[in-house]
């Protein structure tokens, strides 16, 4: 049939609509090409432009991430932390598996598959930003996490995204998947100066991270997304509403069952801020050890993790502590009840929140707590303490005997009421005792400090410098320069028996008057019981502590002479006083520098000096300063050969070379014959006390000033040699009863009962040249052969030449007429 003009108009048609099909599929494949083509050639332009820009991957192999500086006892035991970042670092290992589950649920839940960028992960970002207007999972994965960490800021802009795209891929090339979760849980910012997962762990629940819970690990992963925000302690409710999404995450993606998942989200929450858990408290040694590693490496120090390891035994110092706290306790319950801290406004219900918020801002002392009364009967309180808990005191609670301070040497009658000196809004302190019950108390105004050192070289063993560092950061035991009184007087007793007295040797314990030309004013020195005795013994005068004796004493050896000695023990001579007051220990000394005499005493006449810091290793475990002290080496001393039963000759005892060995600087026989009086100071003297100890080989000197106004107890067996001091940071009275046999010896009896625990006695050795002769008490002479009341007294060998039925040389020498008035 031929064709009609409409037929020809049709097929004009089709063909039309067949070439405009093919112009547009063609139009949108060119335009698709063209795009695809201009991204690529942008992309790549881009990232020829941007890439050799960007830092090198490998640099994270040798970041220092900041981490704190520790100080470390010498067992090993943390007593110490400084820095503004707290980070533990972790291996991939010690990361708990459950916690990295929480933290792929939440920020990355294909980390083991994609090679550093998730296209699927960020089309579910931008889905979860369509439905709800906020992200729950991170559009970025987590190496672009830490590659945005390390490498670049949080700014938003399109060459940062990619920046961090790239990265995050070269990255991936570069380290396995278990270095980059290592890297980003030890650099990440988990809020409140934690740093690492380790330390948020410590930080919000106080434990180790091993230890945490599921919840836990999902509220710690939380805070990952934004640290302020969803912080448990800032914004609780924000921070459970993420750590309940997170833990639903981990249910859904098969981490956990279903037991798991509802125990987790019905699990209260527990995080509060826990500081830095340290093992020992020590905090004046580790102030001291922290100004040591500044003043050597800078403010570095802070930044660049060394780890400080000191000499200081951690169970000594726990044991001193304890014994500064109980002794200072004890001096002010002797001494009465001074009255409240403070006192709050009268309260209702709703101002007990202004309460709590007021004592929170008084710090516990000594392991006591500010509390504010809130009911007072006759025979029990209520008090609030500072967390919101309400505590009830009975009478037997501390509240019963309780006097009140009038002097410094009297107190009132016993209280019969609690209403008789409390009232509802004062401010007191209440403690645990051993029952772990609460007791009333009182944080007392006294002040004490110790120290410990090892005689053999110096290493200190434990310091405390104070009631408690957070009350008073003043270091008493290195920086309280108090007068010692008579614990000074063996320094001179010493430099006496280097010339020519013996502890046999007779002086006057008689008045002496002493005229000052210039002021026209005479000085009557007096015996702490203001009796005097008369003609005795050396031996008998120190172990009695009788100040004339020792004023004779420095008269007759002069003041030169006593000065040189002191010069030997390390002590600059231009300090001290010329003149007569120094028998009696009125220039003022630190408890470290008594320590560090008394230390000569214990190990038989050597010079040591205290040190603290034994070694100091960088954050990779290097040592970058060990301690070199000087050693205190008895047997290098010895030239004689020595010769087995056999009559062989025995081989040398290895020798130390002389820059490592201390000096000495007593003679060995006059270092004896000091530690045989002062042994008798603790077996018959001032310091019987310490006899409870049931030991043989202990010895030392209490010392009490005038007022008195200063207590010290300075001791020692071969092991170690302690000093106490116990005072007023105001150098007002004590107390007339108040000694140092009272106040400081009983701090240092606890201290050593537990330091010594264990020990056997240790006597020394009884060097060449002494010799032991029967003498008559009275008259310090040879005793005549039968003579009932001899007892045995050593001398140097060349002094029982001087030393006869006849006469004592040493005796006239001293005892001189004018003395006598």
């Amino acid at each position: 049939m031929p064709a009609t003009h409409s037929d020809f108009a049709n097929s004009l048609i089709h063909i039309e609509k067949m070439f405009s099909k093919k112009s547009l599929f063609g139009i949108i494949f060119w335009l698709l090409l063209a795009g695809t083509s201009v991204t690529l050639v942008t992309l790549t332009g881009l990232y020829l432009y941007l890439s050799p820009k960007l830092p090198s991957v490998e640099t994270l192999r040798e970041i220092k991430l900041q981490t704190p500086l520790r100080v470390y006892s010498s067992d090993g035991k943390l007593i110490g932390e400084f820095g503004e970042q707290r980070r533990t670092p972790l291996t991939y290992d010690q990361i708990p598996p459950l916690y990295i589950k929480a933290l792929l649920s939440a920020e990355d839940a294909e980390f083991f598959e994609h090679h550093g960028v998730s296209l699927k992960g960020m089309l579910r970002a931008a889905s979860q930003i369509l439905k709800s207007g906020a992200i729950q999972s991170g559009g970025s994965t987590i190496t672009q996490q830490l590659a945005r960490d390390f490498f670049l800021t949080r700014k938003q802009v399109f060459s940062r995204k990619f920046n961090e795209i790239l990265l995050s891929l070269e990255i991936e090339r570069k380290f396995t998947k278990e270095e980059i979760l290592e890297l980003f849980n030890n650099k990440m910012f988990f809020g409140n100066r934690a740093y690492g997962l380790q330390s948020a762990a410590q930080i919000y629940y106080g434990k180790d991270v091993h230890q945490l819970s599921v919840a836990q690990y999902a509220m710690i992963v939380g805070v990952l997304k934004a640290p302020s925000a969803y912080n448990p302690l800032a914004n609780l409710k924000r921070a459970m509403i993420r750590r309940d999404w997170i833990i639903g995450r981990m249910y859904e993606l098969g981490h956990i069952d279903q037991h798991t998942y509802e125990a987790a989200i019905n699990e209260p929450n527990t995080a509060s801020y826990h500081g830095t858990t340290l093992d020992v408290q020590a905090p004046y040694i580790s102030e001291m050890a922290r100004q040591e590693v500044l003043d050597r490496f800078g403010d570095k120090a802070y930044s660049e993790g060394y780890r400080v390891y000191t000499s200081v035994d951690s169970a000594m110092q726990a044991t001193a502590q304890a014994a500064v706290l109980k002794g200072l306790l004890g001096y002010d319950q002797r001494h009465g009840y001074r009255g409240p801290e403070r006192r709050l406004k009268p309260s209702t219900e709703t101002d007990l929140a202004d309460w709590q918020d007021e004592l929170q801002t008084i710090p516990s002392l000594g392991g006591q707590e500010p509390a504010a009364v809130l009911q007072v009967n006759e025979k029990a309180i209520r008090v609030l303490i500072s967390n919101g808990e309400m505590v009830d005191i009975d009478w037997e609670q501390g509240l019963a005997n309780i006097r009140p301070y009038i002097t410094e040497d009297s107190r009132g009658p016993a209280y019969t009421k609690a209403t008789d000196f409390l009232k509802t809004g004062d401010v007191v302190r209440i403690t645990k005792n051993d029952d772990d019950q609460w007791q009333f108390s009182q944080v007392p105004a006294i002040q004490a400090a110790l120290v410990s050192l090892d005689p053999m070289d110096g290493a200190i063993r434990s310091l405390v410098g104070g009631f408690d560092f957070n009350q008073s950061h003043y270091n008493r035991a290195t920086q309280g320069m108090r007068q010692p009184g008579s614990s000074f007087k063996p320094l001179l007793y010493t430099a006496a028996l280097e010339n020519g007295f013996t502890p046999a040797s007779i002086i006057n314990d008689a008045p002496i008057v002493i005229e000052n030309t210039s002021t026209g004013v005479a000085w009557r020195p007096e015996n702490d019981d203001g009796k005097f005795v008369g003609p005795m013994r050396l031996r008998q005068a120190l172990y009695r502590s009788r100040n004339l004796v020792s004023i004779r004493l420095l008269r007759s050896i002069g003041m030169q002479t006593a000065l040189d000695s002191l010069a030997r023990f390390g002590f600059n001579p231009k300090e001290f006083p010329r003149d007569l007051t120094l028998a009696l220990g009125t220039h003022a000394l630190t408890p470290m520098q008594m320590a560090t005499a008394y230390a000569t005493f214990a190990n038989g006449g050597f010079k040591i000096d205290p040190y603290l810091v034994t070694r100091i290793e960088d954050d990779k475990g290097r040592v970058v300063y060990e301690a070199r002290p000087k050693r205190v080496c008895k047997e290098c001393e010895q030239t004689q050969v020595s010769y087995a039963d056999d009559g062989s000759e025995l081989p040398a005892m290895p020798s130390m070379d002389s820059s490592e060995r201390a000096p000495r600087i007593i003679d060995a026989r006059v270092a004896y014959l000091m530690d045989s009086i002062l042994r008798d100071v603790v077996d018959k003297g001032t310091a019987r006390l310490a006899k409870q100890l049931g030991r043989r080989d202990l010895a030392g000197k209490t010392g009490t000033t005038n007022g008195p106004r200063d207590t010290w107890f300075s001791g020692y067996n071969p092991n170690i040699a302690t000093t106490v001091w116990v005072g007023f940071d105001q150098n007002t009275l004590l107390g007339k009863r108040e000694f140092g046999s009272s106040a400081a010896l009983p701090i240092w009896i606890d201290f050593m009962r537990t330091a010594l625990e264990g020990v056997p006695d240790q006597l020394p050795r009884q060097p060449e040249g002494i010799v032991t002769v029967r003498i008559n008490p009275d008259t310090g002479k040879p005793a005549m052969p039968g003579d009932p009341d001899a007892i045995f007294e050593v001398f140097l060998g060349e002094d029982t030449a001087r030393t006869s039925a006849a006469g004592n040389e040493v005796s006239e020498q001293v005892t001189l007429p004018e003395e006598l008035f």
